[in-house]
């Protein structure tokens, strides 16, 4: 079959889909590794166990955030892994222009936004949820310095991808790469 000039591969969508596939393949192994390490060597039990303390005096031991992350630490790391191999399907999918993969992958777009403004909120209240001394020492105040630093940058990346990703939102809900992906929602027989 022969494709129309209308419907010629444009470079945008290919290069999104070869930096995607790149990047989202290696966060699908990077994550089946720490899937077999969580559930081959995380001791899930004893981590409940120690956390209950914790639990009973939540302001003066450990963050709300830090707490439920470490409670559902497998669940959080399961759903990395399913998020970078729906990124890595998705993005294959994107280079053979399938209009399913173009959805998906403006719909793991605008997670990736939630997500960027969700750290960034779970962050925040994790450092605001920390126990202030009465009388700071230097090393106190070079930490808060450290953590507003970190805060800063984090603040910055976080608004720069979600900027990138609205961008790329727009461009894959645009006409003309809309035109792209019409009449191959499904593989060419």
């Amino acid at each position: 079959m022969e494709t129309s000039p209308s419907h010629q591969p444009s470079a945008f969508v290919t290069a999104v889909a070869w930096v995607f596939i790149i990047l989202s393949g290696l966060a699908t192994l990077v994550s089946i590794l720490q899937n077999i390490m969580v559930y081959t060597f995380f001791p899930i039990d004893q981590v409940q166990a120690s956390l209950a303390p914790a639990r009973e005096h939540q302001q003066q031991q450990m963050p709300a955030g830090a707490l439920f992350m470490l409670e559902h630490i497998r669940t959080f790391i399961t759903s990395i892994l399913v998020i970078s191999a729906s990124t890595f399907v998705a993005s294959i999918g994107l280079l053979r222009r399938y209009n399913w993969a173009r959805v998906l992958f403006i719909v793991l777009l605008a997670l990736g936004i939630a997500w960027n403004i969700g750290g960034l909120f779970l962050q925040w209240s994790s450092i605001h949820s920390m126990p202030q001394p009465q009388t700071p020492t230097a090393a106190q105040a070079q930490f808060k310095v450290m953590t507003t630093l970190v805060m800063f940058f984090t603040v910055v990346t976080a608004i720069g991808m979600s900027v990138l990703f609205g961008w790329l939102i727009r461009r894959f809900i645009s006409p003309a790469v809309r035109e792209e992906f019409l009449g191959r929602s499904a593989p060419a027989a």
